[in-house]
């Protein structure tokens, strides 16, 4: 589907972005994000950084909030339970994923009438793109999860992702002990939600991040 085939302006999106020491790297994700989606309002959340990630997140115009409580599963649900709209568009602040294709993302959820749509990272296979082991502890998770609960997911861990705002509104408060990221899709399997994946670029994270 090319970027520009549906008009957006009748959505009030969301960019939420969980965040933690990201100085180096959070400028620039808000700035693909400007450009690839300028309807969309950015939600930083800083979750208690230690370096001036808050301060430089400001600078560009986006909003910014505080989450003290550490672990980025606390603030996802922060996140989802604050922040108003009709899609949210999930990222990291650290540059390693592709931010540019966020619109393709967004009219897939839409033109499907989908309720998730994951970003499925494609990184020719660079080994410092993923900590050790995590690319092989993703495929088998993944693999157990479609097992256990059906779909068709290849990404399980994916940050990268865009949600309606009824999966955002009904998601759990509590957590179950997965990572966010495996919470997040087995709660769409759990309830039939329709979902979709667009393979997405990922890169290394930047040395400062």
């Amino acid at each position: 589907m090319q970027a520009q085939s549906l008009s957006l302006a009748e959505f009030k999106i969301a960019v939420v972005l969980p965040c933690y020491n990201e100085e180096h790297a959070i400028a620039k994700v808000i700035g693909e994000v400007q450009e690839a989606l300028p309807e969309a309002a950015i939600y930083v959340f800083d979750n208690n950084s230690s370096d001036r990630t808050a301060e430089v997140a400001k600078a560009t115009g986006a909003r910014v909030e505080h989450l003290a409580l550490q672990g980025k599963g606390k603030v996802v649900r922060r996140m989802f339970a604050d922040v108003e709209a009709d899609i949210y568009l999930m990222t990291d602040g650290d540059c390693t994923y592709d931010v540019s294709v966020a619109r393709d993302l967004v009219n897939r959820l839409i033109a499907e009438n989908l309720d998730m749509v994951v970003g499925c990272r494609v990184d020719k296979g660079e080994s410092e793109n993923y900590r050790r082991g995590h690319r092989f502890g993703n495929q088998l998770l993944t693999g157990s999860v479609r097992r256990i609960f059906g779909g068709e997911f290849t990404d399980m861990l994916s940050g990268y992702r865009v949600f309606s705002r009824r999966f955002v509104k009904s998601f759990p408060a509590l957590a179950r002990g997965f990572e966010i990221e495996t919470e997040l899709t087995v709660h769409a399997l759990e309830l039939r939600m329709p979902c979709g994946e667009v393979e997405t670029a990922y890169g290394s994270r930047p040395e400062e991040s």
